[in-house]
């Protein structure tokens, strides 16, 4: 049977003072009525039964998925205790999965991308599973790049390899790359044969464990104890404190030997900063994007205005700068500098005369 596991664990450092500790970036609805992580789930509707759905979060958001999620399984939503990248999030969910269906296939998905054509991207994902049956290989999905970005990493893929599995073809991983400067972006754009990693993966759950007591062997021995365990919330934490912090990237993915990564050419956005809000929301004729909130601009293009207050925002001769306002704070950043608002948050955290503002 064919599960998704969400990933929603994130802080969304980069979307303060909008994302909080207390409502992160994945619960957000930055783009409609919907919040990010509903839109995930809703667009799975009709390939994975929303009874088949784990969310894998941070434990203090467990009841606000269920609200957000009702016909999720209680059980499937999985409080992590502390942060510890993607590697533990997929093992304990391998885990839990293994226990309740060892012939199960697992959908790993981040919580809070943007994701248009969603037909297109449904046709990808069944290509992508029959891939990962047919070759018993770890699969993830590419996103066909149109300009030569920097702030996603790449993956390099054999053009020679293709295989069949569904509408959509599969070729074997040569690399992973990191976020590459501008030049090295442009290099890969020519080469035709990198694509931009989007965080999505796909697997049988039997082959992931294999993968991780290979590749993993410690953290393998963590997720032997918890599908021997009860998996409740002592099992988790005991799991969780014992792991090391690593992203699935890093652990298993770049060492693995049999990967397969299946293009896609839906619209695809991974929503890291305020810069993305603005390239991807609607636009008035100055190329500014205007919330609800009532606004006064004079002489200032392409701008991005958020206000939960009310108050009148004005923009006098500025450009290229978003103003995002709250009950409790607010962010003016050029938004060429949008990543390092995380450097804010980092700041509060270290302040505690400062830490009620996160």
């Amino acid at each position: 049977m064919i599960y998704a596991v969400v990933m929603a664990g994130g802080s969304g450092t980069r979307f303060w003072p909008k994302s909080t500790k207390k409502r992160p970036k994945q619960f957000l609805n930055l783009f409609g009525e919907k919040t990010m992580i509903e839109e995930t789930v809703n667009r799975l509707k009709g390939f994975v039964d929303p009874e088949q759905v784990m969310v894998v979060t941070n434990t203090d958001y467990r009841t606000m998925v269920k609200d957000l999620l009702p016909s999720t399984n209680t059980d499937f939503i999985i409080g992590e205790p502390v942060a510890k990248n993607t590697a533990p999030c997929v093992a304990a969910a391998a885990a839990l999965l293994h226990k309740k269906d060892p012939d199960s296939t697992m959908i790993v998905l981040p919580a809070d991308h943007l994701i248009g054509k969603p037909k297109e991207f449904l046709s990808v994902l069944d290509s992508a599973v029959k891939t990962a049956h047919q070759e018993g290989s770890l699969v993830t999905i590419g996103i066909n790049p149109n300009r030569p970005e920097t702030g996603y990493g790449y993956i390099q893929f054999d053009k020679s390899s293709e295989i069949s599995a569904g509408e959509h073809p599969a070729y074997s991983v040569k690399t992973f790359r990191e976020k590459p400067d501008l030049e090295t972006a442009k290099k890969f754009l020519e080469s035709g044969e990198f694509l931009w990693n989007s965080g999505m993966f796909i697997w049988k759950t039997s082959v992931i464990l294999e993968a991780f007591k290979k590749h993993l062997p410690e953290m393998y021995k963590c997720t032997e104890k918890l599908m021997e365990s009860d998996c409740g919330e002592d099992d988790l934490n005991q799991f969780y404190h014992a792991c090391e912090s690593i992203s699935i990237d890093y652990g298993i993915m770049e060492k693995a030997e049999s990967v397969h990564v299946v293009p896609g050419e839906f619209e695809w956005n991974d929503v890291g900063s305020w810069t993305a809000v603005h390239e991807l929301s609607k636009k008035d004729e100055n190329n500014n994007v205007i919330g609800k909130s009532p606004i006064s601009l004079q002489g200032s293009k392409s701008n991005l205005i958020y206000s939960e207050s009310g108050k009148m925002i004005s923009l006098v001769g500025v450009d290229n700068i978003a103003v995002v306002e709250t009950d409790n704070a607010i962010l003016v950043v050029n938004l060429d500098k949008s990543q390092d608002v995380k450097k804010v948050v980092e700041d509060l955290k270290s302040n505690p005369d400062k830490e009620k503002f996160l």
